[in-house]
């Protein structure tokens, strides 16, 4: 069974690829199991550099196949942002909630119809060979006024989902993991992989 290594050490997100991935025949590991490795620098000017540093900087270190994504919110009435910023929005130290407290408090006075956003997320994956692949996914929706629903990270419990009504967050993890960004991103580039392994 081929090694594959998930440049991250975010928990929710490692489950969340390991559900989405579980089809192909992958021994899915993670930056847990390597603690010798720094934390990687997001240094890029966009989601798909980011992803390729991550990526690119696991393979190098473990010598497997590396997977990293980069995904964020882009807001429109905030001009794309969060963005490349989404993890860091609220300052280097702070968490989910400040992160979606600061957007609330940005968007104060923008009716619902100007609430529009998107998920986005690219995927690279890093072979030690040199292959490199990069797949993006997209997930469109608005901003709601206040957090609702428990599962799910990040911004999920303000982002509500276009055709459901309802917050990331209310989303059974079953539908989220077929209709979110990431889910787009990664199932496109494991059907690249299975080809590549085949």
């Amino acid at each position: 069974m081929r090694k594959l290594v998930i440049a991250s050490r975010n928990k929710g997100k490692i489950s969340e690829l390991k559900e989405l991935l579980k089809e192909y025949n992958f021994e899915i590991l993670s930056l847990d199991d390597y603690p010798e490795i720094p934390e990687i620098k997001e240094t890029g000017k966009s989601f798909k550099e980011n992803a390729l540093i991550k990526a690119r900087i696991a393979a190098q270190e473990t010598g497997c196949l590396a997977l990293a994504d980069d995904s964020g919110l882009e807001v429109d009435a905030l001009g794309g942002a969060p963005g490349i910023y989404s993890s860091r929005f609220a300052g280097p130290n702070k968490d989910d909630e400040a992160n979606n407290k600061k957007l609330l408090e940005l968007l104060e006075g923008v009716p619902f119809d100007k609430r529009t956003a998107r998920f986005r997320c690219v995927v690279a994956a890093v072979d030690p060979q040199g292959i490199e692949i990069t797949t993006e996914g997209v997930c469109e929706g608005k901003i709601g006024f206040e957090p609702k629903g428990s599962f799910g990270f990040g911004y999920d419990p303000i982002f509500i989902v276009d055709g459901y009504g309802l917050t990331m967050a209310e989303l059974k993890p079953e539908i989220k993991n077929r209709i979110s960004h990431r889910a787009k991103a990664f199932k496109k580039i494991a059907a690249v992989l299975k080809g590549l392994l085949d």
